[in-house]
């Protein structure tokens, strides 16, 4: 090692600790379920030639690729929909606090949430599909319902990812097509849309990476009618006890995922060429005139209708948790809210202190990354940046198989326990702090750190002194997202936990598959009303830092 590292005491052991950390949570894991994908009794093919000789095999990789694709064409779709309407429709402050509001509702629910109000609204016996219209021919299970589940789910990621991007497009570059007599339409196709060209690609790569991902959603809704390599990854090894197997789907998950994370990182390095928009030159104030009256109307029916939409599935998750049986007996009941905080308060008081342990431990980490790499220089750096993305760019199944893979026997036998669900939140969700903890130190002057150390002050001192005040707002933004996301999780987790330490979303989804809805109903309410209070209480506190709002945490959550 050498350069500044080399020369800084505090520097070269923390470098050393924070290496130490990523090779033995992402990189031990990852290997480990290579190894045993590619290695029987020598290097072997024959785990991934016998998948791919399976036809229920191959058709999930084909099924996921495609599920993947029409959830990221649709969710782009909405999101820039509602992106175009929040950001150029000049809709009301408060009507823009509420669409805000439902957007984020989905994405910061369990993830079996819009599963099972979809099931409530759709299903065989749902409430506006039989009751309301008297259908009784829908079917919501395969393709479809998985579809429309997902593209609900995660077109808020596009959303938030496509605000900002809408938000920066200098008007005065359309005022220059407008003066030049191009209709509105034409100013909005070739001037709006090329410059939301990077967002909208960053947005479908999104989308589609977490739709790939998704583990929840096609448990319940896609069945055998339509496998895909998630679940069909979680049956080999829960439902045949065949981890190599399992270790050899996850290796087919990976490769079209690594795709994606390349294909976004490529998207994303590109921006800075002919899309820029923010200059800093400071221009005449103009009024956005690109969308039409009736362009505008249009955008509201739409983003209305599935907002709507939206409010009727989680109003009637809610009705389910206040009812003895939503669509047969609709007798008000407390009796589901009881079960949860007498036999499932444990899995509550689990899941909160696992919740509560990954904020400040992630939120260090992200801090103590993002500083390494955005303010010293060292071999490796961006290859400690880059495997420490690792297992958040990677699906939750693999995560969780790697982890259950390496951590199952001894001398790391720490399955089951919550030392290894707070290390799994920790690597796996703490890239939101540092690329916000990287975004504010990217604002700041260097001088000032350097102003600290020339006054004689050893670098640890000025890391908290001087750089931990300055990074508050990244640190609570890391910390919220970590306490959303272990409220939350199910995918990599569901290979960790054990009878002694459950989780909610576990709890849901034995009450989804004991057909116990209002059970799981009662949990998911509560589990949406503690993340909305943690969003609720960061956002305020963010704004005390003067560090932003509710936007900005909400677009670490689309991250």
């Amino acid at each position: 090692m050498n350069g500044q590292a080399a020369r800084d005491p505090v520097i070269l052991p923390t470098v050393i600790v924070v290496w130490a950390m990523v090779l033995l949570f992402v990189l031990y894991p990852l290997s480990r379920l290579l190894f045993l994908t590619f290695w029987n009794e020598g290097p072997s093919l024959d785990a991934v030639r016998g998948l791919l000789s399976d036809w229920t095999h191959r058709r999930a990789l084909v099924n996921s690729l495609l599920l993947a694709a029409l959830v990221g064409v649709a969710g782009t779709a909405l999101g820039f929909a509602f992106a175009l309407l929040a950001v150029r429709g000049r809709v009301p402050t408060w009507l823009g606090r509420a669409l805000d509001a439902v957007v984020l509702l989905p994405l910061i629910s369990p993830p079996f949430t819009a599963a099972i109000a979809l099931i409530f609204a759709l299903g065989p016996r749902g409430i506006i599909s039989y009751h309301v219209f008297g259908l009784t021919t829908v079917n919501i299970y395969g393709l479809s319902g998985t579809f429309l589940s997902e593209t609900l789910t995660y077109f808020p990621v596009a959303y938030l990812t496509l605000k900002a991007v809408i938000a920066n497009i200098d008007p005065n570059l359309e005022d220059s097509a407008f003066s030049l007599g191009a209709r509105r339409w034409r100013v909005f196709r070739t001037v709006t849309v090329p410059l939301a060209t990077p967002g909208i690609a960053n947005a479908f790569l999104l989308v589609s990476a977490a739709s790939l991902a998704d583990f929840a959603t096609p448990l319940i809704l896609a069945g055998t009618r339509f496998p895909v390599l998630p679940t069909q990854a979680f049956l080999q090894i829960t439902g045949l006890y065949d981890m190599r197997g399992g270790a050899a789907l996850c290796f087919l998950l990976l490769v079209p995922a690594l795709a994606i994370f390349a294909g976004q990182r490529l998207w994303v390095e590109r921006r800075g060429g002919s899309y820029v928009t923010v200059t800093g030159k400071v221009g005449a104030a103009t009024r956005v005139k690109s969308l039409s009256p009736l362009a505008i109307t249009g955008l509201g029916v739409l983003c209305g209708a599935v907002a709507l939409f939206v409010l009727v599935c989680y109003a009637l998750i809610a009705a389910a948790s206040l009812m003895k049986g939503l669509g047969a007996d609709h007798h008000l009941s407390f009796a589901h809210y009881a079960h949860v905080f007498s036999g499932g308060l444990k899995a509550v008081r689990d899941t909160l202190i696992i919740a509560v342990l990954c904020m400040p431990i992630g939120g260090l980490f992200a801090v103590v990354l993002g500083f390494l790499v955005a303010r010293t220089q060292f071999p490796g750096r961006r290859a400690l940046e880059f495997a420490a993305m690792m297992n958040y760019a990677l699906p939750g199944t693999i995560v969780g198989i790697g982890y259950l893979v390496a951590f199952n026997d001894p001398p790391l036998a720490f399955t089951g326990t919550a030392f290894i669900l707070v290390v799994c939140y920790v690597f796996r969700y703490s890239l939101a702090g540092t690329r916000a903890t990287t975004a504010v130190l990217a604002q700041i002057d260097p001088s000032i750190e350097e102003a600290s150390s020339s006054l004689g002050a050893r670098r640890d001192v000025t890391f908290r002194r001087v750089v931990l005040p300055l990074v508050r707002p990244a640190l609570l933004a890391g910390m919220t997202v970590l306490f959303i996301r272990a409220m939350t999780a199910i995918s990599a987790t569901i290979f960790l936990v054990s009878l002694s330490w459950s989780l909610v979303t576990v709890r849901i989804l034995e009450g989804i598959t004991n057909l116990e809805l209002g059970q799981a109903s009662a949990f998911s309410m509560l589990v949406i009303a503690l993340v909305y209070l943690a969003v609720v209480l960061a956002s305020l506190a963010m704004r005390r830092l003067n560090a932003g709002s509710l936007g900005q945490a909400g677009s670490l959550l689309g991250g």
